[in-house]
């Protein structure tokens, strides 16, 4: 027989997301196993950087900095620059800036995305798991199957290298597995969405000369026009000497890669390519995220153009919000309505940022070739940045017609106001520096948060009260700040474990006990 091991979940997948649904729960005292076939040693960097909201919750897991500086400069630029080859015309340039340039001076984050591709920040993660003292991460463990009931789940595993197989019965199953994982496969969850959208090439190759043979300096990305349009981006990995390039588009791909490097320098150089990877590029959006005690997250329920840097990204806010519900459950105060609303909430976001991705993937390929997009640009200059989705709206998303967060009745974000800070109900919490020298953001995470601006004297005890008598960890919180006020637009700001407002107005509710338990899926 088996051995078999208890869990209260049980990950499947020791990728970004489902190390970063390890990490919450165990900080939230829930014990889990994470699952991973693979060693933990990645090879090939796919994703290359970490969104603003990505920084800000390793900002709460306190690898913030250890995640920035990895790789990358404090000084390096991490501009986006367009060239015909890179020996070649310079067509454009869309100006970022360093990390010394920007620090403490953005306006809808704390953090700012950083560069450190995966090769770097799976192992940050992973260490940072281990440490939590509820959490096993084993590697070389494969899923092979699961079945469930209304009490749990049962999933046998197989050692990879010794074949032993290993029984594991868990209260929920979480499928982080990926794309081509067994855990949606297995529930037959479809998909829907365009598919595939190009066979695209990833290039993955060694040169120090490839910095210092043109006269473009240092740039985070460079994307290359023929007389045709533009056909690829180079990034750089680690701001030394590893780059990556991705071919948009070639169905008959070079595997060798020789063409394609020789194409983008405009001169032969040296270098060491460590791999060529083809690849699909995809648009895809599960029509569910849930059957019963098994769910799924990330690549496993949505696969998007990596174009806007949204996939990692998407993923990652799913295991934030799934983790502070599955720990309510446990400590006895989330309701049953609470587990619903992690589809509910994060499936219409995916889908959102699947159509940003495609669409950001179409409008690069769509650029007419060097000369035409060299007149483009004289005569608009906006029309990089136009190129690059801004930032803040991976900082700044909201759960639309959320069942747990009640409604004010102002609007849905639409347009330019999407890019300002907001506090309608379902919005990740704006960013404000607070006079102790903190960010808001840094008052979230534990429990729920009721903020009070200005208004000390308005009296949130039946509030307390509805809390305590629900069992649900609430924090009051004054800031007498008249700019943070503005931001917030209300008096009073209720917010939950996962820094998305779930409640605001200038005084509370006639009935508190039914405001909690609006918010605690009740």
């Amino acid at each position: 027989m088996p051995q078999e091991d208890r869990t209260k979940v049980l990950i499947a997948g020791a990728g970004p997301v489902g190390l970063a649904l390890s990490i919450e729960l165990g900080l939230r005292g829930i014990d889990c196993i994470v699952a991973e076939r693979g060693d933990g040693k990645l090879r090939v960097p796919r994703m290359s950087s970490v969104s603003a909201r990505g920084m800000e919750f390793c900002r709460r897991w306190g690898i913030a900095d250890q995640v920035r500086y990895a790789v990358w400069s404090r000084t390096h630029p991490c501009d986006f620059v367009y060239v015909s080859t890179m020996v070649g015309e310079e067509l454009a340039r869309l100006k970022v800036g360093s990390y010394s340039d920007l620090e403490g001076k953005l306006d809808y984050s704390p953090e700012g995305a950083a560069t450190c591709p995966q090769i770097y920040f799976d192992p940050i993660l992973a260490e940072k798991a281990r440490s939590v003292p509820p959490v096993s991460v084993r590697y070389g463990t494969r899923l092979e199957s699961f079945e469930q009931d209304e009490t749990g789940v049962r999933a046998r595993l197989m050692d990879t290298e010794t074949g032993e197989e290993l029984s594991i019965a868990a209260d929920y199953l979480v499928g982080c597995d990926g794309a081509g994982g067994r855990v949606r496969r297995r529930l037959g969850i479809p998909l829907d969405g365009l598919g595939p959208i190009a066979t695209s090439v990833n290039v993955f190759f060694r040169s120090p000369d490839f910095a210092v043979m043109h006269d473009k300096g240092w740039a985070r990305f460079f994307r290359f026009f023929d007389d045709e349009g533009c056909w690829a981006e180079a990034i750089a990995i680690d701001g030394k000497e590893l780059w990556r390039l991705s071919v948009f588009h070639d169905p008959t791909p070079d595997l060798t890669g020789i063409s394609y490097l020789r194409k983008l320098a405009g001169c032969d150089f040296p270098y060491e390519i460590i791999d060529v990877s083809p690849w699909e590029r995809r648009d895809f959006l599960a029509r569910s995220y849930r059957q019963g005690r098994v769910l799924i997250a990330g690549d496993a329920a949505h696969e998007m153009s990596p174009t806007a840097g949204s996939g990692m990204h998407t993923g990652i806010c799913e295991s934030v919000n799934l983790a502070w519900k599955l720990a309510a459950l446990y400590d006895g105060w989330g309701g049953p309505r609470l587990l619903d609303s992690y589809e509910a909430e994060c499936r219409p976001v995916a889908g959102d940022y699947v159509n940003l991705s495609t669409a950001s993937f179409n409008a690069i390929v769509a650029l007419p070739g060097a000369t035409a997009f060299r007149n483009a640009v004289a005569a608009d200059s906006s029309v990089p940045r136009g190129l690059s989705p801004p930032a803040q709206l991976k900082a700044q998303f909201c759960y639309e017609e959320s069942p747990i967060c009640v409604s004010d009745g102002t609007p849905p974000l639409q347009g330019k106001a999407r890019l300002a800070p907001s506090a309608r109900p379902g919005t990740r919490a704006p960013h404000f520096w607070i006079a102790d020298g903190r960010s808001t953001l840094d008052l979230f995470g534990g429990g729920f948060v009721l903020v009070r601006f200005r208004t000390p004297d308005i009296d949130v005890e039946p509030l307390r009260t509805a809390a305590s008598t629900r069992g649900v960890p609430l924090a009051i919180v004054d800031i007498d700040q008249a700019e943070a006020a503005v931001i917030y637009e209300k008096r009073l700001v209720l917010v939950r474990p996962d820094g998305h407002v779930a409640w605001r107005g200038d005084a509370l509710p006639d009935d508190a006990v039914s405001l909690i338990d609006h918010v605690r899926g009740a």
